[in-house]
């Protein structure tokens, strides 16, 4: 009797971590699409026609599992003052995700704790087009530092470094 007992601790023990291992053999993307995918999220990300590193952006996120609608704008000045982005975190682009604003070359892991935590902020934003950044060529140069937007349309509080 003990050794049935002792069989079925280890089958079950071998089925467990099987199932960890096939979870973590998942690529990211798959893990993402899965969670986006479950919370119906969607993303529109505003750009100039003329912009290149918006499209490597979107080409990143698409990588990472999210589906975004692109929209032109050629008056993004427009599209900053609509979404009351602070100046100093302004970049190139613009995107809403699931009821938040995402202004720049934010990291997708900076997005996804956004969407996790759903902190009680306008958005989040990294101003500039920072080196080494997603969509950005070169050597990234430092931690990316990603700001909260408060609600009022000014920088806040450091969000997450990466």
């Amino acid at each position: 009797m003990k050794s049935n007992l002792v069989v079925a601790l280890l089958v079950v023990a071998a089925i467990s971590v099987i199932g960890v291992m096939g979870y973590q053999s998942l690529g990211k993307k798959d893990r993402v699409e899965t969670l986006s995918e479950a919370n119906g999220i969607s993303a529109t990300l505003y750009k100039s026609p003329s912009c290149g590193c918006c499209g490597e952006y979107t080409a990143y996120l698409d990588g990472e599992g999210y589906e975004v609608d692109v929209k032109l704008e050629q008056d993004m000045s427009a599209v900053k003052e609509q979404f009351s982005i602070p100046y100093e975190l302004e970049s190139c682009h613009t995107m809403e995700v699931d009821g938040y604003v995402v202004e720049g070359h934010v990291p997708e892991a900076a997005i996804e704790k956004l969407l996790t935590e759903r902190p009680d902020i306008k958005g989040i934003g990294m101003g500039g087009m920072p080196s080494g950044s997603p969509g950005m060529p070169g050597p990234k140069n430092g931690e990316f530092v990603i700001y909260e937007i408060n609600k009022d349309g000014t920088k806040g509080a450091v969000f997450t470094t990466i």
